[in-house]
C-alpha cells in the first residue's frame, strides 16, 4: 500500500459497541412525541412532517440493520491521524492505476464521508466501470473536524481556514505533494480555502452548487445586475423559500448550545434535524434513499456530530475572515445541478472559472443523487488539465 504506516497514521474500523445500539433502541422506544395537530400530520410548512419523521424513526428502530451497513463501511480502508491536536478520520482509496491523480473530496452538512462512497469506485477504478484508465484518481475523503470519527472536537477555532490547513497536512502525510480538490456547500468553503492557502499544491479545484443556493443571493452571494422582471420575481420567490428553511443555520451560527444539548440526547431530534434537509434540499426526482438518511443519522448520533456541526457554523460566522477563498490562478471548475437559466445567471461561472457544466438533474447532494453526472464532471475537468 502507498500509505506510509507510521505513528502519525493508524488503521481504523468502525465498531459501535452493542451497548450503544441497545441505548439507541431504548431511546427510540421511549420517544415522547408532540401532541398531534389535527390535519397537519403530513404537512411540511412547519419543517419535517410528523408522519415522515414517525415512519423514519420506526424503521430506524425496527427495520434498519446498522451492523450490515457497518460491515459495508468497513470494506473501505479508513484511518485516523492527529493534526493540530485534532483527531482526523479519513478514507484513503488508492487507484490500481499508478499514475492516478490525487483527489481530496470535502463533504458538507448534513452529510458525511458516506456521501462520496458510490462515486468513489468509478473515480478510483474507471477501467472497471467502463471508463478510461487515464481518468483515475487516488481518493482521500476526510471527515470534517468534529464530524463522524474526527471527534470529539479538541478545541474551539476549527473554522474553514484551520480545516483547510489540516487537510493540506493530511495530503502531505499521504505523500501527495500536489492534488486536486472538490466540494460543495461547506465543502466548497474548505475547497476554496485550500486553493487560497496552498495554490502551488492544487492541480485544480471543482465545486458543485444547486438551485437551493439561489435563495442565498443577496445574503451570502451577490445579486447580478440586469435581471428581467420575471427573473427578479423568480429570485424573490427563491429567497422567500430559503428564509423558511434557514432556521437551522441561524441557530448554528448564533446560539447552538441549547440545540446541541438536545441533539446529543435525543435520537429523534437528531434524525429530524438531518432528514428534513435531505428531503427539502434534494431534487424530488432523485430523493436520498431511506438507508442513506439513516446511515448518516446513525453516524451523527453515535459520534455526537450534531453539536459539532453547530460549532462549525458558529466558527464560520465568527471567523476574522469568513470568506470562502479568493482568485489564486489555480484552474477552477464548477457544476450546477437542478439548474435553469435563472440559476445559471445568478450562480454561473466566475471570471476565474475555467470549466463549467450545468444539469437540470440532481440537487444539493449530487454524489448521492446523480453520482454518474458528478463523476463525469470531475473526470472531464481534470482531463482538460492533462491535455
Amino acid at each position: 500500500m502507498f500509505l506510509i504506516m507510521c505513528a502519525d497514521i493508524s488503521p481504523f474500523r468502525i465498531q459501535i459497541p452493542q451497548a450503544a445500539l441497545d441505548d439507541l433502541q431504548d431511546r427510540l422506544a421511549r420517544t415522547r412525541s408532540p401532541y398531534p395537530v389535527p390535519g397537519a400530520a403530513s404537512e411540511w410548512d412547519h419543517g419535517i412532517s410528523p408522519d415522515h419523521l414517525h415512519e423514519l424513526a420506526e424503521y430506524w428502530r425496527n427495520g434498519f440493520d446498522w451492523r450490515a451497513h457497518e460491515a459495508r463501511l468497513n470494506a473501505y480502508p479508513q484511518f485516523l491521524t492527529e493534526i493540530d491536536g485534532q483527531t482526523i478520520h479519513f478514507l484513503h482509496l488508492r487507484s490500481p492505476e499508478p499514475d492516478a491523480t490525487p483527489l481530496l473530496l470535502n463533504h458538507s452538512y448534513p452529510t458525511s464521508f458516506v456521501e462520496f462512497l458510490e462515486a468513489s469506485g468509478p473515480l478510483t477504478d474507471p477501467r472497471a466501470h467502463g471508463g478510461d484508465s487515464a481518468d483515475a484518481f487516488h481518493v482521500v475523503i476526510p471527515s470534517l473536524p468534529g464530524f463522524a470519527f474526527s471527534s470529539p472536537l479538541s478545541a474551539r477555532g476549527w473554522n474553514l481556514e484551520r480545516t483547510a490547513l489540516a487537510f493540506g497536512e493530511l495530503m502531505t502525510r499521504l505523500g501527495y505533494g500536489r492534488f486536486g480538490v472538490e466540494g460543495g456547500d461547506l465543502g466548497a468553503g474548505v475547497t476554496g480555502r485550500v486553493v487560497t492557502l496552498m495554490p502551488d499544491r492544487v492541480i485544480g479545484a471543482h465545486t458543485h452548487g444547486d438551485r437551493l443556493q439561489l435563495g442565498m443571493a443577496g445574503e451570502d452571494l451577490p445579486v447580478p445586475d440586469g435581471l428581467s422582471p420575471d427573473e427578479q420575481a423568480g429570485l424573490e420567490a427563491a429567497q422567500r423559500n430559503w428564509s423558511q428553511m434557514k432556521g437551522y443555520k441561524v441557530l448554528h451560527m448564533t446560539a447552538p448550545n441549547a440545540l446541541s444539548a438536545g441533539l446529543a440526547d435525543s435520537p429523534v431530534l437528531q434524525l429530524a434535524w438531518i432528514a428534513e434537509k435531505f428531503v427539502q434540499w434534494a431534487n424530488p426526482a432523485t430523493p436520498i434513499s431511506r438507508e442513506n438518511v439513516l446511515i448518516t443519522a446513525s453516524l451523527y448520533w453515535f459520534t455526537r456530530t450534531g453539536p459539532a456541526a453547530g460549532d462549525f457554523y458558529w466558527e464560520l460566522a465568527h471567523a476574522d475572515d469568513p470568506g470562502w477563498g479568493s482568485p489564486s490562478g489555480v484552474p477552477m471548475a464548477s457544476s450546477l445541478f437542478s439548474s435553469d437559466p435563472l440559476v445559471r445567471k445568478v450562480l454561473g461561472p466566475r471570471d476565474d472559472t475555467t470549466f463549467f457544466r450545468e444539469h437540470a438533474e440532481g440537487g444539493h447532494f449530487p454524489a448521492f443523487e446523480v453520482p454518474d453526472l458528478f463523476v463525469d464532471d470531475i473526470r472531464a475537468f481534470f482531463r482538460t488539465l492533462r491535455t
